[in-house]
């Protein structure tokens, strides 16, 4: 649109203007009456929904499929889950420190303390094999000389020929042993090795023993060298009378104690907390009938060392053990009150020089009761030989005492 020089209206095309322009005014031809009318682009065609998609068919897997899967799975788990160990170990900088540090010191062997009693005692303790026809025994021993001398128990060793018997040490070395003496009553028999040198145990004091102290024992139960066992001691001068398998009584006036023993125990010893033998062990009470199947219950029995080193002493001297008398023989008795009768008395022996005679009934020996004859047989061999005892016993109704000095046997 352009304004003339005399103010009216007036137009022009222009080469340069918009080819869309037009006059409307002035365009010839136009109708100024016609009816307007709006001119509508048709409508496009309509589109149809998209139809509903259908759901995919199901694939069924066979069997053969299935592993193939769950092991191509596996592999894969295996593979990532090494994959990523082996990347965490590799970025790792410092190793794994598992379980608490610091706490108190490792503990100490104070010497001694029972480990070390145990660790000084152990090479003086033997395993004990002999060979007899009715098999094999195995029982233990302990070095009581640096001669080469062992002590064992009788029982152990018995029917067994010198060349059937070896001693085996806690270091594993075998050695043949040879039989120096043997006592079947006292159950003690003394060996001897050629082997040296040889640390002999330390002798304690069974005469000083109470109820109540500590031991422990060291020994090859059920075949297992060098087992050591704790306790207390039970009781002392427990009596008992054993028989052997050749029906050989044997006496022991015993150390009782709770320390666990058990087969092939048979000949070890039995320390107090000095680290001192006061004992060597011998038998068990067991529940079982049978002497095969006995195993510990908590009560078992040791010989007392002075007895043991007195019969060792002896077998290694003379070959023989003198045996600790009184000079009487005695039954069992049932009448009122208790005890034992005399029924001979050995007119040169110690209880006819103390005054007792035929038909007493013996109730005490020194503060034992007897209620048995191997009550006194085995307090009387308890002692040694010269030991003055009192023996109390009721004759016509009356108790009296007498003063016996023991002797020992004329064998």
């Amino acid at each position: 649109m352009a304004v003339t020089a005399n103010g009216a209206r007036g137009s022009r095309h222009d080469g340069e203007s918009s080819p869309w322009w037009s006059d409307a005014l002035n365009d010839p031809w136009r109708d100024p009456d016609s009816p307007a009318v709006i001119v509508a682009p048709p409508p496009e065609p309509a589109v149809p929904p998209p139809a509903e998609p259908r759901p995919p068919e199901p694939v069924v897997f066979g069997a053969r499929s299935v592993v193939v899967v769950a092991v191509l799975a596996g592999l894969l788990a295996g593979l990532l889950g090494g994959g990523v160990g082996y990347v965490v170990a590799a970025a790792r900088q410092e190793p794994v420190v598992l379980g608490a540090e610091g706490g108190p010191p490792p503990m100490l062997r104070i010497p001694g303390s029972l480990p070390d009693l145990v660790r000084r005692a152990g090479p003086s303790v033997v395993t004990v094999s002999a060979k007899t026809a009715r098999g094999e025994s195995i029982g233990s021993g302990f070095v009581i000389g640096k001669d080469g001398y062992i002590l064992t128990n009788e029982h152990v060793v018995q029917g067994a020929a010198d060349d059937r018997i070896s001693v085996t040490f806690s270091d594993g070395t075998p050695v043949s042993a040879t039989v120096v003496g043997r006592d079947a009553e006292s159950d003690i028999a003394v060996l001897r090795v050629s082997k040296s040198p040889l640390a002999p145990v330390l002798i304690g004091d069974s005469d000083a023993v109470s109820a109540g102290d500590g031991v422990f024992a060291i020994g090859t139960p059920l075949g297992l060298p060098g087992t050591v066992t704790m306790g207390i001691v039970s009781a002392i001068d427990r009596t008992i009378e054993a028989r052997d398998a050749a029906g050989v009584p044997r006496y022991y006036a015993a150390i009782q104690t709770d320390a666990a023993v058990n087969r092939g125990s048979s000949g070890g010893p039995l320390f107090d907390f000095s680290g001192r033998v006061i004992g060597v062990n011998a038998v068990i009470k067991s529940l079982a009938a049978n002497g095969n199947e006995a195993g510990n219950i908590g009560i078992a029995f040791a010989i007392p060392i002075n007895q043991a080193m007195r019969v060792a002493t002896d077998l290694i001297d003379t070959g023989r053990a003198r045996r600790t008398v009184v000079g009487a023989e005695v039954d069992p008795y049932d009448g009122p009150g208790g005890g034992v009768r005399i029924t001979s008395v050995d007119a040169a022996g110690p209880a006819a020089a103390a005054g007792l005679r035929t038909g007493d009934i013996v109730i005490r020996i020194d503060k034992h009761v007897v209620e048995q004859p191997h009550d006194l047989i085995a307090i009387v061999r308890r002692h040694d030989p010269g030991t003055t005892v009192t023996i109390a016993y009721r004759r016509g109704g009356a108790v009296q005492n007498a003063t016996v000095v023991l002797a020992a046997d004329a064998q």
